[in-house]
């Protein structure tokens, strides 16, 4: 992983930051070949056919967040150097989108002019999207009343943003606490509703592949389609073409109501999305418990041909990977490839591996996203 300083550093040589990126991108790749070539049939698939999805080199991240540091009447964005725990100070972050980048200063400024938007504000995030719409969410140690709230709403008339002010058990929306995004895939458009301190893609062009990806990946397994963490419906909406009918389970109830407006914004009706874990959804499968929450639908009535997963860190657990073998493909989504060929142990064992991708959601750091088409074996 690269050190703060270094990077910010290297974004001034352009060939020096191409040469950095190329590097630590061939490592993450080669450590990914490496785990997974176990479990790769050359017959069926060619590991050296990886489909390697790059990142833009800078300009990338579409949420960013900072510490705030007081020094006397100087205020200073922030981050902690993760190996060396030092505070370095922030004018701009090369990594963020440019209209994160155009806003820190203007926002940091208008924020010191007035002591009451200033005082113990410790920390700022942005929000924004490739379509150009930004939230910025200022977090305190102190509660914040009308003359906060007085103080701040010039300040997102005149930089055309969202804001929500925090505090401790307290949470101030000015007009929205959501952005609209719009993603395409395959040149059609998805709109999106990302709501504050909801979980979402951070590298919105590589997000794009991902979807291209998966969709073109399962665009003849037909059948109807079950999908487990789905989130806000990143994947949800542009795979649900793809089947009759979606059932798609999410157990954060911000993330579902998300997905739910999603839907209706893009006028998609052949997908249910039911609040619950994993872990409950497959005992539902098995009929060992009846849950309310699927009382509007029969499981039984539907012919699910393929499963996707998307699973935190930790993947899949047993219970999990054993009720997913049961379908004719399956589509991994991996956060974490070390996991990933974890569960691959057991999944290779019923499937092949019929497709690879590496999406470089997080450059210059150790982390890959994976992707993995699986079909059953005869």
């Amino acid at each position: 992983m690269t050190s703060l300083q270094q990077l910010i550093k290297t974004f001034d040589d352009k060939d020096g930051t191409e040469q950095l990126y190329q590097k630590q991108l061939n490592e993450k790749i080669g450590l990914f070949k490496d785990s997974i070539s176990p479990f790769v049939d050359s017959a069926a698939y060619n590991a050296d056919d990886i489909n390697i999805i790059e990142s833009p080199r800078r300009h990338y991240r579409l949420r960013a967040e900072f510490k705030v540091w007081h020094e006397g009447e100087q205020s200073h964005y922030a981050m902690t150097e993760k190996s060396t725990k030092e505070l370095i100070f922030l004018e701009q972050f090369p990594v963020a989108c440019a209209l994160i980048n155009q806003l820190m200063p203007e926002l940091l400024s208008a924020i010191c002019e007035k002591e009451i938007l200033r005082r113990k504000c410790f920390q700022i995030e942005f929000l924004s999207t490739l379509s150009g719409d930004t939230l910025v969410s200022l977090i305190y140690h102190k509660p914040l009343d009308d003359s906060w709230i007085e103080a701040i709403k010039p300040i997102r008339e005149k930089l055309g943003i969202d804001i929500v002010g925090r505090s401790r058990k307290q949470k101030i929306v000015l007009e929205r606490d959501y952005v609209d995004e719009t993603l395409n895939v395959n040149s059609r458009a998805y709109h999106y509703k990302q709501i504050e301190g909801g979980f979402t893609q951070p590298n919105g062009s590589v997000c794009e592949k991902m979807l291209e990806w998966a969709v073109n990946n399962s665009n003849s397994f037909g059948g109807d389609l079950l999908e487990l963490y789905c989130g806000n419906g990143n994947f949800t909406l542009p795979l649900s073409q793809n089947f009759t009918r979606v059932v798609a389970t999410e157990i954060a109830k911000t993330s579902v109501n998300a997905a739910l407006a999603n839907l209706k914004k893009n006028a998609i009706d052949n997908v249910f999305i039911a609040r619950m874990s994993s872990e409950d959804f497959v005992e539902a499968m098995d009929k060992k418990r009846e849950f309310r929450r699927l009382k509007d639908i029969d499981l039984d009535d539907y012919c699910f041909s393929t499963v996707f997963v998307d699973p935190p860190r930790a993947g899949l657990d047993e219970a999990t990977v054993s009720m997913v073998q049961r379908f004719e493909h399956i589509i991994y989504i991996s956060c974490n490839p070390v996991t990933l060929a974890e569960n691959l142990t057991s999944l290779t064992q019923t499937h092949s591996i019929k497709a690879l991708a590496a999406f470089d959601q997080f450059p210059y750091t150790d982390h890959l996203e994976a992707g993995v088409i699986l079909s059953k074996k005869p």
